[in-house]
């Protein structure tokens, strides 16, 4: 029975976001509280598939901008009600993560999704947003010391300038583990460009963070070590 609770609410989330009817996706999101099931999993199998696919009908020219915003508006409708109750895990020691969408790219849901989870996760986020110049993410990076850089592009016309900003960022901040990620982004290119790693989809770009924590550790005690 639980289950199937569980399956009409993400159900109602996806088809809410689709038809983008805030009320729809508020009320879902009241039932997710209500009836105490996991945050985490309702977003990742309710909200996000929804936002995904109708992602898939704007590039088939089924939904258009004014469908996009209205769509978004409903998704945030959703994560405004379920934000303020993710539990903050406490596994993982308190590091600051700078993200943002690069230069020429407006398209921030994928970036604010990652956030959100990044911060129940615990991590201190520091977000640019979309369209930030190049030069930004270094200078943030220093001015904060943040341990992880995440970059974020949804077009193939802007992902490329990830490449320069990786390179500079190791350049003056060789101990920095940069992530990226978005639609026209894969695993090759990340590693052509020098990123520590790839993430596809939130779920991994968390598990991927908490590893280059764990990496950043191991690298702390051995400097102390020397």
């Amino acid at each position: 029975m639980a289950g199937d609770v569980c399956r009409k609410i993400w159900a109602k989330l996806h088809q809410g976001v689709l038809n983008y009817d805030e009320e729809i996706v508020v009320n879902a999101s009241r039932d997710v509280l209500n009836h105490g099931l996991d945050i985490y999993e309702c977003i990742m199998r309710g909200l996000l598939p929804g936002i995904e696919e109708v992602g898939e009908l704007y590039e088939r020219g089924e939904y258009f901008i004014a469908e996009m915003l209205m769509c978004s508006d409903a998704l945030y409708a959703g994560l405004n009600v379920l934000r303020p109750h993710i539990k903050r895990e406490n596994n993982v020691e308190r590091k600051q993560v700078v993200i943002g969408v690069v230069a020429g790219d407006i398209h921030d849901i994928g970036k604010n999704i990652i956030k959100m989870m990044f911060d129940a996760a615990g991590f201190e986020v520091l977000d640019l947003g979309c369209d930030v110049p190049l030069d930004k993410f270094v200078n943030e990076q220093l001015r904060t010391d943040a341990e992880i850089v995440c970059l974020s592009a949804m077009m193939t016309t802007t992902m490329n300038g990830m490449s320069e900003i990786i390179s500079r960022i190791k350049e003056k901040s060789p101990g920095v583990k940069v992530m990226v990620g978005g639609a026209p982004v894969n695993r090759y290119l990340a590693n052509q460009w020098g990123a520590d790693s790839y993430a596809d989809n939130a779920n991994n770009a968390i598990k991927y963070a908490i590893d280059m924590v764990s990496i950043l550790k191991s690298l702390d005690k051995q400097r102390q070590a020397n």
